[in-house]
């Protein structure tokens, strides 16, 4: 029997990209054909989609950990790797998902709907891909990174128009069967229904669906009973409909008070985000064919018409007043359905990036006592690095040079030998800031770095030690290095 299953938590990994490949073309009489390494593929992304055939989460249940396929490796003679399949999870309609942390990532309505939730990592590029005028023939390539890992928690919130709430074995699931073609499980023993039981109903013109809450008793709203597990498939529901019993023969049990410890138990579930309570504006009186059923209706209707709601004498088994009821239900869905808001044509915002800003950030780090550079590009650029490889670490060094990240450190205070943080690699900081990019100020801990002591005090050489020098070859600077005492002035020019 298959199990009903609306909550579950999903390790995910997506797919890593492969690794570009540095390779050389090689033809008979042609021993240096240039570089023809090919890119890797991109990984697979792990995807949520609402399909219209799934009802539970029991796939998830049973395994939960997924994972897409890598991208595959690149190739010589420019063979770029395939790119890895995307691992599309099926998941029904109604479906919530949320980090461990409770942060709401997509609410999937809608046949079709899609969720990234994790992505596949970039496919790293051959050194075809990295040659240019200056470096025609790169001895290295780019590794793929890694494909996002998440923990994700699933939860179903059951789409009806109309939710039955009242205690067990009211007849909530008697009546979604006497209306609808569905074949709930009907018993007469408290706690029959387990699951929530979904059915169409058509009345008039409108068509609505009609679900019932199973195991709402008094303290459902902590936990007690089935109510706490099954209370959030209420939550999407525009009418919510009492269904009192009216042939219970309990103690202490009455209509009213039926009614009053239910509105209770949804006004501490929902809190003040929803206005559950607010949603009950129909009681139905069920059971009115057992004997002095139809006589405890007089009683009670008066006091429950008091309370705001609207009042249904019914039998789920002969049928009597379920018609009646359907067209109130209609006409409540119809209202529900006119007075939502149309929806508003998608908008993109576009906010452009500041000239100043490199997408990166320098800040102190606690943990070694240096500086951690944090930004998306570095840390990729990190992650696409084969360590292993001097040229390949050099070209890491230039793109981080001229995205600005050695003056960024030089203005923060590093200093020479402080510990680097980029990514998951740490470094001891040697500069190779080009002289005049820093004032003399910001230059303070690098030693003088970008100043020339023959510079100092805007001093130059005299027009006899310009003729001096050009007699002996030497530039006038150069003298001024040999023959300090002899050449140099304190005049200026």
């Amino acid at each position: 029997m298959a199990a009903f299953i609306d909550r579950v938590t999903v390790h995910v990994s997506a797919g890593n990209g492969g690794h570009g490949v540095s390779s050389v073309h090689r033809e008979k009489f042609k021993p240096l054909g240039g570089p023809d390494g090919g890119n890797g593929g991109d990984g697979g992304d792990v995807v949520l989609e609402v399909a219209s055939d799934v009802h539970t989460l029991l796939d998830f249940h049973h395994h939960p950990h997924q994972k897409a396929p890598n991208g595959k490796p690149g190739a010589g003679s420019n063979r770029n790797g395939a790119r890895g399949e995307d691992a599309v999870l099926r998941v029904p309609e109604g479906t919530v998902v949320t980090t461990t942390d409770g942060e709401v990532l997509g609410d999937l309505m809608g046949v079709g709907t899609r969720l990234v939730l994790a992505a596949g990592g970039r496919g790293g590029l051959g050194n075809a891909a990295l040659a240019n005028a200056r470096r025609k023939a790169p001895g290295f390539a780019l590794l793929g990174e890694p494909g996002d890992e998440i923990d994700a928690v699933l939860e179903l919130k059951s789409v009806a128009d109309v939710g039955l709430v009242g205690f067990p074995s009211a007849g909530k699931s008697s009546l979604v069967a006497a209306m609808s073609a569905a074949k709930p499980k009907i018993a007469d023993y408290p706690f029959t229904t387990l699951v929530p039981n979904l059915g169409v109903i058509r009345s008039g013109d409108v068509t609505y669906t009609m679900a019932d809450v199973p195991g709402l008793i008094p303290g459902a709203s902590t936990g007690r009973g089935l109510g706490l597990q099954f209370l959030r498939h209420v939550e999407r529901c525009a009418v919510l409909v009492h269904v009192v019993d009216m042939a219970t023969m309990e103690p202490g049990r009455d209509p009213e008070n039926d009614i009053a410890a239910l509105e209770h138990e949804l006004s501490e579930y929902a809190g003040d985000e929803l206005d559950l309570v607010g949603r009950l504006k129909i009681a139905v009186l069920n059971k009115i064919d057992v004997p002095d059923g139809r006589e405890l209706v007089d009683l009670v209707r008066g006091t429950l018409e008091a309370r705001g709601l609207e009042v249904y004498a019914i039998s789920a088994v002969t049928g009597e007043g379920l018609a009646e009821f359907g067209f109130a239900l209609a006409r409540e869905v119809a209202a529900h359905r006119a007075s939502l808001p149309a929806p508003e044509a998608t908008r993109i915002t576009l906010t452009p990036r500041a000239v100043d800003d490199g997408g990166f950030t320098v800040e102190p780090d606690p943990r070694t006592g240096g500086w951690v550079v944090l930004g998306v590009r570095p840390s990729r650029w990190v992650r696409q690095t084969d360590f292993s490889n001097d040229e390949a670490v050099g070209y890491l060094a230039d793109r981080l040079n001229r995205l600005g990240v050695e003056i960024a450190l030089a203005k923060a205070g590093a200093v020479p030998g402080d510990a680097i943080t980029v990514g998951d690699v740490t470094f001891d900081w040697e500069p190779t800031l080009p002289a005049g990019t820093l004032t003399v100020e910001e230059t303070a801990g690098l030693g003088g770095r970008g100043t020339d002591v023959r510079l100092e005090n805007n001093t130059r050489p005299r027009a006899e030690d310009r003729l001096a020098a050009k007699k002996l070859r030497r530039t006038p600077y150069e003298l001024i290095e040999e023959y300090p005492d002899e050449l140099w002035d304190d005049d200026r020019a």
